[in-house]
């Protein structure tokens, strides 16, 4: 055994009143049906007491409207279909995961991360799992069902403590879940919220997917690195040499039809880069946008129906190569099990959709936006502040409320209008909140797999907790959140686009 277990004290006692209280809230799908009650309520409380403000962009006085009128209640019962399949990440969601789920049911992805951690020099292991947990993410639970046990298995294989590896692995695919070097399914939600919370202020403002690309591709090798640093460093020594009686076992290369598979897949890849070479290169290549625009092109702005398309493709090929899709049934099942694991998601949404209906119907979200604004400003912190506060805050809202979408859903209708009121732009915002969001990942008790994570530590260590968990994981939070504000703080300074088109300031129109 290592050595980490007479460890005992005040986190494991926190986490567990932290675990106790979140298991008390409602299900989130319910609590967004409370949330759009209390939405109801707080618009006929503000419409009698007469709540209202100046609209800096345009002068005029903003009141509250009272949804508990006839009129609101006309607009309730007319347009909540409308809320549904209308709300901006829904279709994004269901497209992106169609692709990803071909991509997954063939196992292109299991394999493509096998060969990742397989195939790496052991000198640069515990960089390369950290790094493949941070891909991962693209394919949702990947990475913990998948990644997370063969760390460990890897480690053991090579004589050291498995639970450092299932710990760099872990750190990877959920302190780092918001990072990747291509657009994953997170990206294409979190900014179809951000666009809805956007509206609230300017109409006509549209936040891509790629919104954070460029910062978020500096932020795998960051976290790679800071997650490398801290296994090898902190939590290596922490535990020690392993004693306990599970044995080492041999790793499974690639065979013969998975290689060949990931050939297949790699062709299509090429060729799709070579259709978006021809497209965007030319200046009148067919993929840019108006007037030759790449900013505008359908690459960008139609992003998610490419991710379908590369994704799905990629896949096909995969499962055709390795003969497990041999017919088109196959293609389509892999789709319909993707669509499965977002059955819990189209519930949320649904009332996750008439609360953001009604918070900006009623005005107050532009309200509180607007009083936020005014108090920041005469706070006069400045961004810096304003931005660790808020990363401060997502962090700690994620330790007892565990979907990333869920939160942004409640807080996006009011810090979004917030910093495009300063003067910044909705990208920053959520950049902002990525950031906050991802790095107590590794620590709360309420993201999804952290029972799960639980059942692998118990395999090499049966005593392990709660505790364990939380104690092996907190240098990673500590150090990501550190490391990660300083480069959110470093790439404002220097004014870097956040993405394509992406800058960090904004100004309202007129």
């Amino acid at each position: 055994m290592g050595k980490k277990k007479t460890s005992r004290g005040f986190m494991p006692a926190l986490l567990a009143g932290v675990e106790k209280a979140g298991n008390a809230l409602p299900h989130p799908a319910a609590l967004f049906g409370l949330f759009a009650l209390f939405a109801l309520l707080i618009s006929w409380i503000g419409y009698l007491l007469g709540w209202n403000v100046i609209h800096p962009a345009t002068g005029e006085t903003v009141f509250v409207e009272n949804l508990l009128s006839k009129p609101g209640l006309d607009r309730i019962m007319t347009e909540m279909v409308t809320n549904f399949t209308d709300f901006a990440p829904l279709g994004i969601v269901l497209v992106a995961m169609l692709g990803i789920g071909i991509a997954e049911s063939s196992g292109l992805i299991s394999a493509i991360i096998r060969k990742l951690v397989l195939t790496s020099p052991k000198k640069i292991l515990t960089f390369v799992i950290v790094l493949a947990g941070v891909l991962s993410n693209i394919a949702s639970s990947v990475g913990y069902v998948l990644l997370v046990p063969l760390a460990g298995t890897i480690f053991l294989a090579m004589r050291r403590h498995p639970l450092v590896g299932m710990a760099a692995a872990f750190a990877g695919v959920s302190g780092g879940f918001s990072a990747n070097l291509i657009i994953g399914t997170i990206d294409p939600l979190l900014a179809g919220l951000t666009t809805e919370a956007a509206h609230i202020l300017d109409p006509n403002y549209y936040v891509n997917p790629t919104g954070n690309y460029f910062l978020m591709v500096a932020s795998v090798f960051l976290i790679a690195f800071l997650g490398t640093v801290v296994t090898e460093r902190i939590v290596a020594p922490y535990f020690g040499e392993y004693k306990g009686p599970e044995k080492p076992e041999p790793l499974e290369e690639l065979d013969a039809k998975e290689r060949k598979g990931l050939r297949w897949s790699l062709i299509v890849m090429v060729v799709w880069l070579v259709i978006f070479a021809i497209g965007l290169i030319p200046s009148n290549g067919f993929l840019r946008g108006e007037n030759g625009g790449l900013l505008n092109s359908p690459v960008l702005e139609g992003v998610v129906a490419f991710l379908f398309l590369v994704a799905g493709t990629m896949g096909i090929a995969y499962g055709i190569g390795i003969g497990k899709f041999k017919k088109d049934a196959d293609i389509i099942k892999g789709m319909a099990d993707s669509m499965k694991t977002l059955a819990y998601y189209v519930v949320l949404v649904f009332f996750a959709a008439q609360f953001v209906a009604y918070f900006k119907w009623s005005n107050l979200g532009l309200i509180f936006a607007i009083e936020g604004a005014d108090f920041l400003m005469k706070a006069e912190l400045g961004l810096i502040p304003t931005m660790l506060l808020f990363i401060i805050l997502s962090g700690m809202i994620n330790m007892v409320m565990g979907s990333a979408s869920a939160k942004w859903a409640i807080m996006a209708p009011i810090f979004v209008p917030v910093f495009m009121l300063l003067g910044y732009s909705p990208e920053l915002s959520q950049v902002v909140y990525r950031i906050g969001d991802s790095v107590t990942n590794v620590i709360s008790p309420m993201m999804s797999f952290f029972a799960l994570i639980i059942a692998y530590f118990q395999k090499y260590e049966p005593k392990s907790g709660i505790g364990t968990v939380t104690s092996t994981m907190l240098p990673y939070s500590i150090t990501f959140f550190i490391g990660w504000s300083l480069l959110l703080i470093a790439w404002v300074l220097l004014g870097l686009p956040l993405g394509p088109g992406a800058g960090i300031h904004y100004q309202l129109p007129v």
